[in-house]
């Protein structure tokens, strides 16, 4: 099957690879224009882009793909995507708003014909429809989440869905142990669908459950003492690595790498350090948060105590 894919992170990649294994014939990748990475702020090329050219695949990084931001750039790529005659668009966690001549550059499969863009969604439409439905299902405590194959319209995840699979969220996932999971079953999801092409239909999604999985913010960092340790347990699980936890002591900003939730009975405030020895224990509006790897500015993670000792932290203490 001849196929344009677009696709970003290595979510996407892992369906890019699957692909390409397959047999399938990918005649063009499009993916976001490379970006400044790491502490020197280098220019660096997207996984998916990475994969494409070791695979000998035609890479687009287009800035956008809206004829109102660049009319004639746009209008160029949009052709180019139509005079490859594609049978199937496959999008992945792309990153860029697809307008409908890219949604309608494939000639379409499935039994009505009209699947001309799928998109691999990593949630349980239309529950966390949006940009971060992992980190969302994560924080949100959901017991079970999965992978939707969609065909996609111009509404934000709306589309009737093709194929979906669950799979559970253990208590211990993380949002990259759950990323990693979520894109194996992705990718397997995407091959099975185009074993059989012509037998795919459509299925519109329920008008009950929706949920919107809002973009993570950098101002979500900061711990709220006056959450549960459960939910702040969460929320580090879900932010990390961006937007990561961190709290503040003594207007030294702290991030933290792992912790966990304990039932503690106490009085003290939420944010009242209660131990400071192996790990870094505080009270949360709801049992305690117990930190075992943290980070200083500018410094290497190390283990609590460790951080303790440099912060000098004690007990009874306020953390911010």
């Amino acid at each position: 099957m001849k196929i344009i894919f677009a696709g970003t992170p290595d979510f996407a990649a892992e369906a890019l690879r699957a692909l390409a294994e397959n047999g399938h014939d990918i005649a063009l990748v499009l993916t976001q224009p490379d970006r400044p990475s790491g502490r020197g702020m280098k220019l660096t090329p997207s996984p998916v882009k990475v994969l494409a050219e070791s695979l000998g695949i035609p890479v687009e990084t287009p800035a956008t793909l809206s004829l109102k931001k660049d009319p004639e750039g746009a209008a160029a790529m949009h052709e180019k995507l139509r005079n490859i005659n594609a049978d199937l668009l496959v999008v992945a966690a792309y990153g860029l708003i697809l307008p409908e001549p890219v949604l309608n550059c494939a000639h379409g499969i499935g039994k009505a014909g009209d699947i001309k863009a799928i998109n691999i969604h990593a949630s349980l439409l239309p529950r966390w429809r949006g940009a971060a439905p992992i980190a969302r299902a994560i924080e949100a405590g959901d017991a079970e989440t999965g992978v939707t194959l969609m065909k996609m319209e111009l509404g934000l995840d709306t589309g009737p869905m093709v194929l979906v699979e669950k799979t559970k969220i253990a208590d211990d996932d993380t949002h990259l142990s759950l990323t990693e999971k979520l894109a194996r079953i992705g990718a397997e999801l995407l091959i099975k669908a185009l074993e059989k092409p012509g037998d795919l239909e459509c299925t519109p999604q329920p008008e009950e459950g929706v949920l919107y999985a809002e973009k993570l913010l950098k101002s979500e960092s900061r711990i709220d003492w006056n959450a549960s340790a459960k939910v702040i347990a969460r929320r580090m699980r879900a932010f990390t690595p961006f937007p990561g936890l961190q709290f503040e002591y003594r207007s030294n900003p702290v991030k933290v790498w792992q912790a966990d939730a304990h039932e503690w009975p106490s009085d003290a405030a939420p944010g009242t350090v209660l131990k400071a020895d192996d790990a870094l224990l505080v009270q949360c509006g709801e049992g305690a948060l117990s930190m075992a790897i943290l980070q200083r500015a500018g410094k290497p993670r190390m283990p609590a105590h460790s951080a303790i000792q440099s912060l000098g932290i004690q007990p009874g203490d306020t953390l911010k």
